[in-house]
């Protein structure tokens, strides 16, 4: 509780500053606010009593019994599937996806994106269990991960860039941070592993990967966008000749 009032604190403080200088606010709103203020006090506090009663340990005692009961051949395609599900329970992409529908007038379907999304977080996972495994450098998947995603930014709309980027920040949220990294360093615990070279960085990964999968969509998108164009103005082209031709029969008709 000490630690969320803390952390609070400064938002709390400075908002009050601009209520007295400048926003002047009427009674109603404010009392909204507060209420606002204090739901927010109590759902982080649950939430961090949990990840440290709950999420934190059953993620380390997963990862490590999985090793220790000589299941490692389990670990890349349970991370693909934790991976896939866990980022569908992240409470900011739920609200990204719905705000991104709602802006792009349905063009992104709430339900594609989030597929996106999960297909994205799967891969990271499984990666980064690779990672744990094998040892290997981070950099050997951050550098050329980002420079792809660096590269499609000049082949995909402007839109597309700034939700893809976003996406990587919501995809690493609390969930991720809470179970999958301690799900990392008990495997890599139980293996024998540098835990801070092997272990940490999953949340990296899982900001990485979406970012790609997001703007490769983006990609499709802007190729079906430019073919139904093509199409389009095909379409207009043979309407016009047939207009024309009609036309020039009339004429004949007419000098007949």
């Amino acid at each position: 509780m000490k630690e969320v009032a803390i952390a609070l604190s400064p938002i709390i403080i400075l908002f009050a500053l601009f209520q007295i200088k400048s926003l002047h606010l009427n009674k109603k709103t404010i009392i909204k606010l507060s209420v606002g203020t204090i739901y927010t006090f109590i759902g982080l506090v649950l939430f961090l009593t949990s990840v440290n009663v709950g999420f934190m340990p059953v993620g380390h005692l997963i990862g490590s019994k999985i090793v220790l009961n000589n299941y490692i051949w389990l670990l890349v395609p349970l991370g693909l599937i934790l991976g896939y599900f866990i980022v569908a329970a992240e409470p900011a992409v739920f609200v990204l996806k719905h705000q991104v529908e709602d802006i792009t007038q349905g063009a992104i379907p709430a339900t594609t994106m989030g597929t996106g999304l999960s297909i994205g977080v799967a891969i990271s996972v499984a990666l980064s269990m690779i990672r744990v495994m094998t040892g290997i450098s981070i950099l050997y998947l951050i550098i050329p991960g980002y420079t792809i995603a660096l590269i499609l930014t000049f082949f995909v709309p402007p839109l597309f860039v700034s939700i893809a980027f976003d996406s990587g920040a919501v995809a690493s949220g609390p969930l991720a941070a809470t179970f999958l990294l301690p799900f990392a360093i008990g495997t890599s615990e139980a293996l024998g592993g540098n835990i801070m070279a092997d272990a940490f960085g999953i949340v990296a990964m899982i900001a990485l990967t979406p970012v790609i999968t997001i703007l490769i969509l983006g990609l499709i998108y802007n190729i079906k966008l430019k073919a139904a164009n093509i199409a389009l103005d095909n379409a207009d082209l043979l309407i016009d000749d047939s207009i024309i031709e009609y036309n020039d029969e009339e004429q004949e008709d007419s000098y007949d």
